[in-house]
């Protein structure tokens, strides 16, 4: 054989061989689950305004605080919505993303004093991510950023639940976003 017949079918072994199982169909991926998963695109939820809300978004594996303009004062449950909610179009274009879907499905926020209170439900057994830091750091990024909330605790079941930190260990203790600042860039 020639080289010129060698080189496909070469080209057809190396990419049958990659070792990446195929599936007969398409999979079905479960949404995860809570009050704040919506199916309104997050372009209708950050209306342009006169008000300041950041929400951590994701990109290269960093966490990125973007800055959104509305028309009030977010609640904390509407900021964390927003953040559950994910990047607008404009803001998927410039390479932003979220780690939360899949990784931490948030069910509701309360706040004690300063700290806010996320009350978060098992992950899917299926969900597929392996990005929980850069989940639960969207989360204490998004919320610290409000001058009402100084620490972030999650909760499951109503007990503490330890959470990974920028350095690997967890933590079942309020975080801050110093927690995660290794993973923190500006844009």
């Amino acid at each position: 054989m020639n080289r010129r017949r060698l080189a496909p079918l070469a080209l057809v072994l190396l990419l049958t061989g990659c070792g990446i199982p195929t599936d007969d169909g398409p999979r079905t991926v479960q949404p995860p689950r809570g009050p704040f998963h919506s199916s309104v695109p997050a372009d209708a939820t950050a209306p342009a305004g006169h008000v300041v809300e950041t929400l951590c978004l994701v990109r290269d594996n960093w966490i990125i605080p973007v800055v959104r303009r509305v028309d009030s004062v977010p609640s904390m449950a509407d900021q964390l919505r927003h953040l559950l909610a994910g990047p607008t179009g404009e803001e998927r274009d410039s390479d932003l993303t979220s780690a939360l879907p899949g990784a931490v499905n948030a069910a509701g926020v309360t706040v004690t004093g300063t700290q806010a209170l996320v009350a978060v439900d098992a992950p899917a057994v299926d969900a597929g991510r392996s990005d929980e830091v850069l989940a639960f750091g969207q989360i204490v990024c998004t919320l610290t950023s409000r001058d009402d909330v100084t620490t972030v605790a999650f909760l499951r079941d109503g007990r503490p639940l330890g959470v990974p930190r920028a350095d690997g260990s967890l933590s079942a203790d309020p975080l801050t976003r110093v927690a995660y600042a290794p993973l923190i860039k500006e844009q």
